[in-house]
């Protein structure tokens, strides 16, 4: 091999790649993002903007816009260098970063950005085509552009693109005119450089410039006709935003040099006058550079189409192939009858400035992506091409700034349409087959948020339930987990676990499969719970090691919660692990339910404060909790209370009305004064016998006293409706409701608030 041949090896490669079908950065990436970038504003706009503002701030201006584009070409480049980049461009980055619904979101409005492009530009190119044809049809001249992009389009990328290089030659052959003339031109008198004559707003005469700027994702949409996307696009990518940069600093010189601030602002073709025998060289430029921005449209749509109808976002009829289609067939054809129609209705510069927005927020997305994959701290995230995180984070605000300086209105219904695109994507309920920086994301934000909760002081006011349901087979006890459901009342956590005897050696691969099974009938029986399926040698060792070691600091359960089983043993069982874990500061919860009555929205709520075992507050609190459910939510609390003397009964009532008052719940007190004769059973089972659901309180045991105990709740709750028996045994025991009750406590010369507990009594008494 010669060395002539290895030069021309090495120059095709760059240019077009070393497969057939795939492109290199020059051919692939460069030559669309500059040829739309040295657009028509570039030939009809910038000398207004010079003539507006003046020489200094226009610069300013470029300065500024070609800064946040650069920034959004450093996170694309970043973040492609990271993955294994399909076809779609921006689309496939936000979508495998973000989720499949942020990249719907964003992905949707992009595509009908490009494909309306398309006819902007078709329609721009019409109307230039009238300074050599004045009488030309605009509309007909449109359609055809349309045609003629579609069709170079379905030869595929590489023949588009290669035949865009003259165009690219006429773009710079008519800089070079330009030049000429205004260097030719002695007879422009100096201008003031920091002032323009229209005396126009500096970040007016910007939102209109910048748009001309952002050019950059016509490359990155090729990424499935790369060779090696995470190559291409990076260098393509900034060596086009640096081409640009460059150019649009020269102009602007170029033209206050040659041209007064009175043509500027009042000759859009200030270009053709200064380039005088040259002009033709401009209109070649100007007539290239539109028709390339819509051929790069073209090529772009499609291939966004494709990569989200391979998504399943889009349905699947939307991809087939074409066979005198190279690229996209059925994608490209979509977007040529959307192309056509837009040309149908006419003229779309009402909706240019939303097509604008919907750019803006794709780029603003992107430089999102790449800041948050660094915030996340994923360590898969790993790019060859490194930018710190407050770059990313700024060129995403910057891009949300200049949409709004662009135009608010545009901006919000950008906004309002892309959020509703999300909105109908979550309810779709997609689930890709893919991760993204969200858990990543939010690993980070969990990890700062438990350490400065462990920084923090507890304090009662800020105690909220942290359940900890063991539920056996949910399917069994569906209302069971209901009710820890409603009880947490998207203020705490609830975590369902199922216990399993054995060994783990033998259950390893059993627990697995019960932990998606358990993930499984939750969601469908909407429980927003985490699951969790534990190997354990017996039930009572296993419970409470389960129960020590759940959760994570600051936010571990503090509330275990079991069915009551019809099993006096069980019962047992249950009551001496309660027994254990309150030593250990965990409250307990038992829930014997009856079959569902509460789906009436209206029902009653019965709590019974009693004294001895400081239970009272913990039970009010977990009534007001559930009747905050939506399910409960018209239901009526009622706190009761047993006295066995006038001088009890008239406490008790002021103490109560104090408590419901001052915690500000929404509850009526009752106070029973029990005659004699008549058991406190007895009392109970009178006043809450229609209720929907009763609170008790449990009292502590002595070892061996449980299973007596257990018969004594059995006789206790025979006739009654659902009844929840509570166990206060938290940090906060007897403050949960505030200061009254410690007041009280104070006042009766005890340690501690009232005790709000029932000591169930033996049924014959």
């Amino acid at each position: 091999m010669t060395i002539v041949t290895r030069i021309k090896g090495v120059i095709s490669g760059a240019l077009v790649g070393n497969g057939n079908r795939k492109l290199g950065p020059f051919i692939g990436v460069f030559t669309p993002s500059i040829l739309t970038i040295l657009g028509v504003i570039m030939y009809l706009r910038i000398g207004w903007v010079v003539g507006s503002v003046g020489l200094l701030p226009a610069l300013g201006i470029v300065v500024i816009a070609n800064l946040v584009t650069l920034i959004s070409a450093l996170s694309v480049s970043a973040v492609v260098t990271n993955m294994r980049v399909g076809k779609g461009g921006a689309y496939y980055i936000i979508s495998r970063s973000l989720g499949v619904e942020v990249g719907a979101a964003v992905g949707l409005p992009l595509f009908l950005a490009m494909v309306f492009s398309v006819t902007l530009y078709a329609f721009g190119l019409a109307e230039s085509i009238t300074v050599v044809w004045p009488e030309a049809p605009e509309r007909p001249l449109a359609a055809v552009t349309v045609l003629v992009v579609a069709l170079l389009a379905a030869r595929g990328a590489g023949v588009a693109l290669r035949l865009q290089l003259p165009i690219m030659a006429g773009i710079l052959a008519s800089i070079v005119a330009l030049t000429v003339g205004a260097v030719t031109n002695t007879s422009a008198p100096l201008q003031d450089l920091s002032s323009g004559g229209a005396g126009a707003d500096f970040w007016t005469v910007f939102a209109v410039f910048f748009p001309a700027v952002t050019g950059i994702m016509a490359g990155i949409s090729l990424s499935g006709d790369l060779e090696k996307p995470d190559r291409a696009i990076p260098v393509g990518t900034i060596a086009a935003v640096l081409v640009g940069f460059v150019v649009y600093l020269t102009v602007p010189i170029v033209l206050a040099a040659g041209a007064t601030t009175e043509e500027l602002l009042g000759n859009n073709l200030i270009w053709f006058d200064l380039a005088g025998p040259l002009s033709f060289l401009v209109l070649w430029g100007l007539w290239g550079a539109i028709f390339a921005s819509a051929a790069g449209s073209m090529l772009a749509a499609p291939r966004t189409l494709e990569a989200m109808v391979d998504d399943r976002i889009l349905p699947s009829g939307l991809n087939t192939e074409t066979k005198w289609i190279k690229g996209p067939g059925m994608p490209l054809l979509v977007s040529t009858a959307l192309a056509l129609v837009a040309v149908a209705l006419g003229d779309l510069d009402a909706i240019a400035p939303l097509l604008t927005m919907f750019f803006l927020t794709t780029y603003g997305t992107v430089n999102l992506v790449a800041g948050l994959e660094v915030l996340g701290g994923d360590p898969s995230y790993r790019p060859t091409f490194e930018v710190p995180w407050w770059v990313s984070i700024a060129g995403a605000l910057a891009c949300f700034y200049v949409m709004f300086l662009i135009n608010a209105a545009a901006l919000v219904i950008a906004l309002v349409l892309e959020a509703g695109l999300y909105v109908f994507m979550r309810r779709r309920a997609m689930n890709a087959p893919w991760g993204d920086l969200r858990r990543g994301a939010l690993m980070a934000l969990v990890r700062s948020t438990v350490i400065q909760l462990r920084r923090l002081p507890s304090d009662p006011r800020n105690w909220r339930p942290n359940i900890l349901l063991f539920a056996g087979d949910v399917n069994r006890r569906p209302e069971l987990v209901r009710f820890a459901s409603w009880l947490v009342q998207d203020r705490g956590i609830l975590t369902v676990t199922k216990l399993v005897a054995g060994d783990i050696s033998d259950l390893a691969e059993f627990r697995t499969h019960e932990v998606d099974e358990l993930a499984r009938e939750l969601e469908g029986m909407g429980i927003a719970g985490f699951p969790e399926v534990d190997i354990v040698d017996a039930f009572e060792t296993g419970a409470v090691s389960v129960a020590q070691s759940n959760g994570i600091a600051g936010i571990e359960s503090n509330t275990v919660m079991f069915g009551w089983s019809e099993k006096p043993d069980r019962q047992a069982s249950v009551l001496r692990v309660i027994e254990r874990l309150a030593l250990l500061g965990k409250s307990a919860i038992i829930g014997r339910v009856e079959p569902p009555t509460w789906t009436r929205r209206k029902g009653q709520i019965h709590v019974w404060w009693g004294g001895l075992e400081q239970n009272g507050d913990l039970l009010v609190l977990l009534a007001h909790l559930l009747a905050q459910n939506a399910q409960w939510r018209d239901s009526e609390i009622i706190i009761n209370s047993v006295a066995t003397t006038e001088m009890i009964f008239e406490k008790n009532e002021t103490l109560l009305e104090q408590l419901t008052t001052a915690a500000r719940i929404d509850a009526q007190t009752n106070v029973i004064l029990k005659p004699d004769g008549v058991s406190v059973k007895e009392t109970i089972w009178e006043h809450s016998r229609e209720a929907d659901v009763v609170f008790l309180g449990l009292r502590s045991n002595a070892s061996g006293e449980e299973e007596a105990y257990a018969h004594r709740i059995n006789a206790m709750l025979e006739g009654l409706p659902t009844v929840l028996l509570v166990r206060n045994a938290g940090a906060f025991r007897g403050q949960l409701l505030g200061d009254p009750l410690e007041e009280h406590g104070r006042r009766e010369g005890n340690e501690t608030t009232p005790r709000g507990s029932f000591r169930p009594a033996p049924p014959n008494r």
